[in-house]
């Protein structure tokens, strides 16, 4: 049983209404927002002037946007569909990888720690515009 405690009325608005629709999504809203902050970063605004301090919050912001698209777009259908942004930031953007780019290709050789490679593979297939990227494993 949970008690929320308001100044509204009932006749205004149920209560089981009241906690479904106005406060667990506030409590979902508070989540990404410390997410935000622990995984990507964004308290760190530990410098001398107000415009450094707002573009280091603006690149967080960006950053939480590019990982949460990434994971709908090209991570929706894998064991990575729930992960934290945090989550797919190690698992992913912390990889250790040899990049050799010739004439006609770039090929990508992972390290042996990428949790499953086939993630990256289909994610890079799925969008047409990176055609021209190829990935060798390496074993």
């Amino acid at each position: 049983m949970r008690h929320v405690v308001t100044s509204l009325p009932a006749s205004k608005i149920t209560p089981s209404l009241l906690y479904t629709d106005k406060y667990c999504p506030r409590g979902e809203m508070e989540n990404r927002i410390k997410e935000q902050q622990l995984e990507l970063f964004a308290d760190r605004t530990s410098t001398q002037t107000f415009d450094s301090n707002q573009l280091r919050l603006w690149l967080s912001s960006m950053a939480y946007v590019l990982m949460q698209a990434w994971g709908q777009n090209c991570l929706s259908k894998t064991s990575f569909a729930q992960a934290t942004v945090g989550t797919i930031r190690l698992s992913f953007l912390k990889l250790g990888a040899r990049i050799t780019i010739s004439c006609r290709r770039i090929l990508i050789a992972i390290a042996t720690a990428c949790p499953d490679p086939r993630y990256l593979r289909n994610c890079l297939l799925k969008n047409p515009s990176y055609s021209r990227f190829w990935m060798i494993l390496m074993s």
